[in-house]
């Protein structure tokens, strides 16, 4: 079975910043087998991350879909069906299921717009929240530690990396 293996260039002491070179000075990162390596981290990294939030949403049956829905209508104050609809980047129909569990089980409010009577507004019950914050729970702790094993500029270089993987196209736009 394949084991996750950091890139030769990922070892404790590249990571210091006295040892770092230039990012530009040493290119081998963009080699394919660094490239595959980073990917197979991504892939271990994703497994792992979802798996600690995997054990309560399997308790409660819901899905990864539903945690991430829960995840991005907590964050503020009341989320339209389009505003998430855009964020998750799914279909209509696959976030109306998603959302009619949510809802139904009491996690969930759906109320219409202040200005826009047709807009739906999603915002989390108690219950919702309780949730989000033990799913957070779980998660946050892998994060916590680590961020600290990592050190705050390793931390801000992964943060650019994720940011530039980030595709910031609407959804249906054409990629480059």
């Amino acid at each position: 079975m394949l084991q996750p293996q950091p890139p030769a260039a990922a070892s404790p002491a590249a990571a210091s910043p006295a040892a770092a070179p230039h990012a530009g000075a040493n290119l081998l990162f963009l080699r394919e087998e660094e490239i595959r390596a980073a990917q197979d981290l991504l892939f271990f990294a994703y497994r792992d991350f979802t798996g600690a939030a995997d054990a309560v949403l399997d308790e409660l049956g819901l899905g990864r879909a539903h945690h991430r829905a829960l995840h991005f209508i907590g964050r503020g104050p009341a989320l339209t069906v389009s505003e998430l609809l855009s964020i998750l980047r799914i279909t209509k129909q696959s976030l109306s299921r998603v959302l009619g569990t949510l809802i139904e089980q009491g996690y969930v409010l759906q109320a219409p717009g202040r200005a826009d009577r047709r807009q739906r507004l999603l915002t989390l019950t108690p219950r919702g929240a309780a949730l989000e914050r033990r799913l957070f729970e779980r998660q946050r702790e892998r994060l916590a530690c680590a961020f600290r094993e990592s050190g705050g500029p390793a931390v801000e270089g992964f943060r650019r990396v994720l940011r530039a993987l980030v595709d910031d196209a609407p959804a249906g736009a054409a990629k480059p």
